[in-house]
């Protein structure tokens, strides 16, 4: 694979999202899988919509193995992370009706308290166990089938229940990809091996050293890429597990560059800027011709 001789850092190429919803839907699932699938697409449709308009994402997971090209049979388990900035949370539960994600207060998913959520759908509870969602929307890209399904089987073997195939999260030049709930935290080129690492890392609500670089973490989904490139570089250079620990903004000068500030809940600070600049001509996806690929570069300005 091109990306893979590439050798390109990872840094700042999460999806953005201030909270997730995944939505168990099983059989196959077509290039856009919301509206694609056996899913009622006007119920996709619209639920992706008010994800977006608040600033969060809707993802379609199944579970790991085989998937018959058959309706959905039973009750579909449900995943919300929120508060992602601060103190993530994650709820989960089981609902007959897709449909019923529409009550949910879109808005106040990006609150400390997601009693809010489990109020409109009282089917739902906050769990302490961690998830990790493993894309796999092959119809979308090759590459994450291909690469991802593998991945998703074995972690899921060692830990049932807490493994998902999850439908397209951007990203498949970095395949496989994983989105670890309920920090938001994006990984790339994940093995077996530290599939298990970070879903373990993940219940401590850590980042683990082995994929706090510039080759396995993609960033925060909460913030936007400059910023997640800041908050990796700092957390890298000072060796900090604790995904919390540390909090960042930015904002784009005239010149291009970000400004970005990042903060430790011990009081230290650190200014980085970001800038980015053209890589080689890669391909963004399996299906799309080669292009300018973009490389984000961080340096502390104290």
């Amino acid at each position: 694979m091109q990306w893979d001789d590439a050798e390109l850092p990872a840094w700042g190429t999460a999806s953005y999202a201030r909270f997730w919803v995944c939505l168990e839907q099983n059989g196959p699932w077509g290039h856009s899988a919301i509206t694609q699938s056996h899913l009622d697409p006007e119920i996709g449709a619209t639920l992706e919509r008010a994800c977006a308009d608040h600033g969060g994402r809707l993802l379609l997971i199944r579970r790991p193995g085989p998937h018959a090209d058959e309706p959905h049979e039973g009750a579909h388990t449900v995943l919300i992370a929120g508060c992602l900035e601060r103190d993530p949370w994650l709820l989960t539960g089981e609902i007959d009706d897709p449909a019923q994600l529409l009550a949910l207060p879109w808005d106040l998913l990006l609150e400390d308290d997601p009693d809010a959520a489990t109020e409109r759908l009282p089917e739902l509870e906050e769990t302490r166990d961690p998830a990790l969602l493993v894309c796999t929307n092959g119809k979308r890209d090759v590459c994450c089938a291909v690469r991802g399904r593998p991945i998703a089987l074995q972690a899921s073997a060692t830990h049932p229940g807490a493994v998902w195939e999850c439908s397209h999260t951007g990203g498949h030049r970095f395949s496989p990809t994983g989105i670890a709930l309920p920090s938001g935290q994006t990984y790339a080129r994940l093995t077996g091996e530290l599939a298990e690492l970070a879903l373990q890392a993940e219940r401590r609500r850590e980042v683990p050293d082995e994929l706090a670089n510039a080759t396995h973490n993609r960033g925060r989904s909460c913030f936007k890429s400059p910023v997640q490139v800041a908050e990796a570089f700092v957390r890298q250079h000072i060796s900090e597990r604790k995904g919390a620990a540390l909090t960042a903004s930015g904002s784009q000068a005239a010149d291009g560059v970000w400004r970005c500030e990042v903060s430790h809940n011990d009081g230290r600070s650190w200014t980085v800027d970001v800038t980015s600049e053209d890589g080689p001509e890669l391909r963004a996806s399996c299906a799309k011709t080669p292009g300018p690929s973009t490389v984000w570069r961080a340096t502390p300005t104290q």
